[in-house]
């Protein structure tokens, strides 16, 4: 009997269903849940308020997550929403597990029917502005489609008002009762810290920007340049190039930061015998798209000789243990990535 005979074997069909369910649902979700248990957060991410960890909650259960994104992406179209590409560990403290079954839903969205919220709280800082958009969007974006929420909102007798109400400033072209004024909920002012609270937290150190990764390419340029005078100034001291120029990233012990940067501790790339992949990272930059953020090319900003120190130190330090580099070795590739560009 053939095993694709479900119409004359119900077992079968009942088996494979399950299969591929199970299999599916570990793909799907038990793993990238498990890698998120990884992921640290970045040094100056700072830890979310109990106000504004209630607002998150009420920012899923309003189905706020059906219209707006979280996520910069790694596209030039993507620059107005932050000033990185997202990586894992911006989405630290959102992704707590709720207990041993459950783990938090997911914020990153899947399509923009309203703008990114990722730097919501850099582009509008004010509360007052929150307030009103909640209310009724059209009272500060006349052409929004976003429905309103009232019932998150109390009307209240003019007399009646206290002084730790927050009084939502309404005109009276959307609100027109006598004696009556909009006070803002609980809930609604634990909503709006949340969103005051979406800012990209910054990178440590003096690292560089995250770049569109249709942009490195162009960066694969001449070896002289802005980096010579690191070069002359350091004495091309490998580790004195990685601790001004790589560290702020990978950190100071090369174990990087999880859901950030890579560990350069006990990385088969660093140890790799053939310099190739190495070389070719630190010229060009790298786009893990998931697992870490952008990592931007330094072809334009080091020389071949800092590249190939700072090379040399990452694979002799933390315990790896490769050949060192050359100069010549390193001009080798970016001649080649070069000649591959103008194909």
């Amino acid at each position: 009997m053939s095993l694709f005979n479900f119409h004359k074997d119900h077992k079968k069909l009942m088996l494979t269903a399950v299969t591929g369910f199970l299999t599916l649902s570990i793909l799907i979700a038990v793993l990238p849940a498990s890698q998120m248990q990884k992921v640290q957060p970045l040094p100056d991410q700072p830890v979310p308020t109990e106000m504004e960890l209630e607002g998150l909650k009420h920012f899923i259960a309003e189905g706020c997550v059906a219209c707006h994104t979280q996520q910069v992406r790694s596209i030039a179209m993507d620059e107005v929403w932050g000033s990185r590409p997202s990586m894992p560990s911006d989405y630290y403290y959102s992704k707590q597990r709720m207990d041993v079954w459950r783990q938090s839903p997911s914020l990153l969205g899947s399509e923009r029917t309203g703008p990114d919220l990722t730097n919501i709280g850099l582009r509008q800082p004010g509360a007052a502005w929150h307030l009103l958009h909640l209310y009724n969007p059209r009272i500060v974006v006349s052409e929004s489609i976003m429905p309103s929420y009232p019932w998150l909102f109390i009307e209240k007798d003019a007399d009646k008002v206290t002084d730790e109400d927050v009084v939502v400033p309404v005109s009276k072209e959307f609100f027109n009762k006598e004696n009556k004024k909009i006070v803002a909920s609980q809930e609604m002012l634990e909503l709006v810290a949340y969103l005051q609270s979406l800012k990209q937290a910054p990178l440590p150190g003096n690292a560089p920007k995250f770049i569109p990764a249709k942009a490195k390419k162009s960066t694969v340029s001449s070896s002289s340049g802005a980096g010579n005078e690191v070069a002359e100034s350091s004495g091309l001291d490998g580790e004195k190039l990685y601790m001004s120029t790589c560290a702020a990233c990978h950190q100071a012990n090369g174990k990087g930061l999880a859901g950030a940067f890579p560990p350069l501790a006990g990385s088969p790339i660093v140890n790799d015998k053939d310099p190739d992949l190495m070389i070719r990272i630190i010229l060009q930059g790298y786009d893990a798209r998931s697992d870490y953020g952008q990592m931007a090319a330094f072809a334009g900003i080091l020389s071949d000789e800092e590249i190939a120190a700072i090379a040399s130190h990452e694979r002799s330090s933390w315990g790896n243990d490769a050949p060192p580099l050359t100069a010549e070795d390193v001009k080798k590739i970016r001649d080649l990535v070069m000649q591959e560009s103008t194909q």
